[in-house]
């Protein structure tokens, strides 16, 4: 690890300035720190906004509101984000081992960097880590990599497990910056790699990631997360999908659904939506639906199972949405 300037904030302006000056910020630093000792990053000043007053769970009548420093078990442990989103709760379960949960603050988790092998190999190319030179996932291992979303410059996929159920509910992000504050949808924080695989995010420099906003539509608690994995503990998504639905006399009234492993950012299935909407919550329609979900994939040489399993987990987690009572 390099040497580095180290500040602890004690208010927000205190850390946008530094942060818009060019400082990384620390929560949990579970995926910092770790690039840090690899000299995968490298920044020169690291502030840390573990002293701000952002770990926090409220309930509303219209949404769940978390601080983005609460942490994952915090949060995974609310009894009121249990009775009212509880996909979030399983999804975080599923997204981290009970340590790191204790340690990993909501907003870190969302700007995680990815876990593409040559990502963190010094000596092989990576668009991400080195601007231009080259993306090896491309034509070396990549079983693990996207089919959606990819460009010639970079093919990994965003790592969040909590990111892609946020997508599905709607979720809204509280910003602020040095021009100020502002909302955002989850889905809109993430970028495609297109020709800039390095600029992963939406923030402007010095921007925090103040809250997050669940709203508690008919959908919130009719919702499951599926996520398919090598082994069962504490590994990455090859294919996972969040699904929320909100059936009426049998019939599906609104229905959300986001899937990771898949794309090089959570991946909204809007089209799978619209094939579902006033259809019978059965698992003929969901078939039917999930099918559309593979029509824009590009699979490499290793992952085209993915192109399978896309659909199928698609189903199985509309099945088990539509089991919950």
């Amino acid at each position: 690890m390099r040497p580095f300037e180290f500040q602890r904030a004690a208010s927000e302006s205190e850390a946008i300035a530094a942060g818009a000056a060019g400082a990384r910020y620390l929560a949990g630093g579970t995926t910092l720190v770790d690039l840090m000792r690899e000299e995968v990053e490298t920044p020169e000043k690291i502030v840390d906004i573990n002293r701000l007053p952002l770990n926090y769970i409220r309930a509303t009548d219209e949404a769940i509101v978390i601080g983005a420093l609460a942490r994952m078990s915090e949060v995974a442990a609310n009894q009121d984000v249990r009775r009212l989103q509880p996909l979030i709760p399983e999804t975080l379960t599923e997204g981290a081992s009970p340590q790191l949960r204790n340690v990993a603050s909501i907003g870190g988790n969302l700007l995680q960097r990815v876990r593409c092998p040559y990502f963190r190999m010094l000596d092989a190319p990576c668009n991400k880590r080195v601007p231009g030179s080259g993306c090896s996932a491309i034509d070396g291992l990549n079983a693990g990599h996207a089919i959606l979303g990819t460009s010639e410059h970079c093919v990994a996929t965003h790592p969040s497990d909590l990111a892609v159920s946020l997508v599905a509910l709607g979720a809204m992000l509280s910003l602020k910056g040095p021009r100020g504050e502002r909302t955002i949808p989850v889905e809109e924080l993430f970028r495609l790699p297109e020709s800039t695989p390095h600029l992963e995010h939406t923030l402007e420099p010095g921007e925090l990631i103040v809250e997050v906003h669940i709203p508690n539509g008919p959908y919130a608690r009719k919702a499951r997360y599926l996520k398919v994995r090598d082994r069962s503990s504490y590994e990455f998504a090859l294919v996972s999908a969040a699904a929320a639905l909100h059936v009426e006399n049998g019939i599906i009234k609104e229905v959300r659904i986001a899937a990771g492993g898949v794309g090089t950012r959570p991946w909204r299935m809007n089209a799978v939506e619209q094939a579902l909407v006033g259809k019978p919550a059965a698992r003929a329609s969901y078939e039917i639906a999930a099918a559309v979900s593979t029509e824009e994939t590009r699979p490499l040489s290793h992952n085209g199972f993915k192109v399978k399993l896309l659909p199928a987990t698609i189903v199985r987690a509309l099945e088990m949405a539509g089991d919950v009572a």
